[in-house]
């Protein structure tokens, strides 16, 4: 028997394509490497390369993997005194660069598809975040994650998704999750305040942030670790130093409290009497001699300095790299506005995540065996067991397609989300099913709008239950509940009338 295709099966048609379309697939057949993150101000930044750039190219060279990018730059000889051309050619042109060093860039394998992986799947860590001692409104929840999002953004991190969420109480939280990275290191990141000021005396000068702060030198000869040397006892000492630009109002201030200082004499050179000290929450970090010349001078361009120490000399150069980093940080963000607690800190194993994904799918073999058997010692025909099928998988292609579409991150939650809707839809078509071999008195037409009007009546219902996880455990369960309400939304606008349309076609 030929069944002649309906308008809806062609709805169903047209909306797996653009599906497709939204996952790409043939992403695989793709050559180059993906650009993760770029050190801000850096050669490579300034020359123009940024996130998300593919890579196919090095020096007339092709690039496929990681493998061959390490290699070809592996086979570079920088050094201090050799600054060597490298030519990038990406997707989106070529890049030449000049450097004594290799391009602060971090890259990894080209993406299969444009569906995203959460933590639970891809590994790293997540932190549940609250001002310390106070509730945060929405709009304060959100100008904390503009903050927090500035300043991962200054280190350079990637793969990194902040997102406010609300429990059932209505507490306010910040979620920050980052792939790849350490419980230790996201809390070093966002559980520091960062309140930076600039003192002569007990006068702030100038705080971190872009109300005093224009520009801070991140590269260059402006910005580096200028000594490294070895004290008594052991162990290295490193000093780092690099410029920033202060605001005129900033730099008056800068001007009206050193103009009444006393001048000193030393053996170094001639300093007014007090130092500029840099403060680091409170703590301080360094005291800065001020050179006479500057005594009510308004000036702009001020000198930061500071220490780093380790048991080797290269220890005591990371310490100071990293230190200077992190002061530079914050004098370009500014302070975080509250004090910050962590509320819950995890970490996901990424070999945990390939092991629920082969789980994944092999449930999903399992699934498929046992419904195909039920359903054809049910109803006993072929016809109607692959038409549940394939009803069944082209919803949760299509719910992977909107995921991929609106970039939302699949965790464990939300694939569990797709697997309630695939059950919720074999639910859905056996009672079409029932519903069209039953009551033979009345038409086939009838007896189908009386299904897709029990099946409505459901789906309302599994909508009203699904809206709480969206809060419930501070958000932690909104992937289950936004890919079930997708899943069962498709099912009721497009699969369960396509499945509808064969059913009633077979029985005319």
């Amino acid at each position: 028997m030929k069944i002649k295709l309906g308008i809806r099966i062609w709805i169903l048609i047209a909306v797996l394509f653009l599906a497709l379309l939204s996952i790409a697939p043939w992403k695989s057949f793709s050559d180059g490497v993906l650009i993760k993150s770029v050190e801000a101000n850096s050669t490579a930044f300034n020359q123009g390369l940024r996130q998300e750039q593919v890579i196919k190219a090095i020096d007339n060279q092709k690039i496929e993997t990681i493998l061959d990018f390490a290699d070809v730059m592996g086979g570079k000889n920088f050094s201090i005194n050799n600054s060597l051309k490298t030519i990038m050619t990406t997707n989106q042109g070529e890049f030449i660069l000049f450097s004594d060093t290799a391009p602060e860039i971090t890259v990894s394998e080209l993406p299969k598809t444009n569906i995203k992986t959460g933590l639970d799947l891809s590994g790293g860590s997540r932190a549940l975040v609250k001002a310390k001692d106070r509730d945060l409104s929405r709009s304060e929840i959100n100008d904390l994650i503009d903050v927090v999002e500035n300043r991962l953004n200054v280190y350079g991190i990637s793969d990194v998704q902040i997102s406010s969420v609300t429990d059932l109480q209505g507490n306010n939280f910040m979620k920050v999750e980052i792939a790849g990275a350490t419980p230790s290191d996201l809390k070093d990141l966002i559980s520091q305040q960062g309140k930076f000021e600039a003192k002569i005396g007990n006068q702030t000068v100038f705080v971190g942030g872009e109300k005093d702060i224009t520009s801070v030198s991140r590269s260059g000869q402006e910005s580096f670790v200028e000594t490294c040397s070895q004290v008594s006892g052991g162990g290295y000492v490193c000093t780092f130093r690099f410029t920033i630009y202060l605001s005129p109002e900033a730099a008056q201030r800068h001007a009206d409290i050193t103009r009444n200082l006393e001048i000193n004499s030393t053996q170094q050179g001639r300093y007014l009497n007090e130092t500029l000290d840099l403060y680091l929450d409170d703590v301080l970090v360094d005291s800065l001699l001020i050179g006479e010349d500057l005594k009510g001078r308004v000036t702009t361009q001020v000198s930061i300095s500071g220490p780093g120490s380790g048991a080797t000399e290269q220890e005591a150069f990371e310490d100071a790299e990293a230190n200077m980093n992190q002061l530079q940080t914050i004098l370009i963000t500014g302070s975080l506005p509250y004090q910050l607690e962590i509320v819950k800190l995890d970490t996901i194993s990424p070999n945990l995540g390939r092991e629920f994904t082969r789980n994944i799918i092999l449930l999903g073999i399992l699934v498929f065996i046992i419904i195909s058997i039920v359903l054809f010692a049910r109803y006993r025909k072929i016809k109607i067991t692959l038409s549940v099928i394939m009803t069944m998988f082209s919803e949760a292609f299509i719910t992977l397609g909107v995921a991929a579409m609106i970039s939302w991150n699949l965790d464990a939650p939300s694939i569990a989300g797709i697997i309630a809707g695939m059950g919720t839809g074999v639910n859905d078509q056996i009672v079409i099913i029932d519903e069209s071999v039953s009551n033979k008195h009345i038409s086939i037409k009838e007896r189908i709008k009386r299904a897709l009007f029990i099946i409505l009546g459901a789906f309302f219902t599994i909508i009203a239950a699904m809206l709480p996880l969206f809060w419930a455990g501070a958000g932690m369960l909104k992937g289950f509940a936004l890919t079930t309400i997708i899943g069962v939304t498709v099912g009721i606008l497009i699969t369960r009338p396509a499945f509808a349309n064969v059913i009633r076609r077979m029985e005319e």
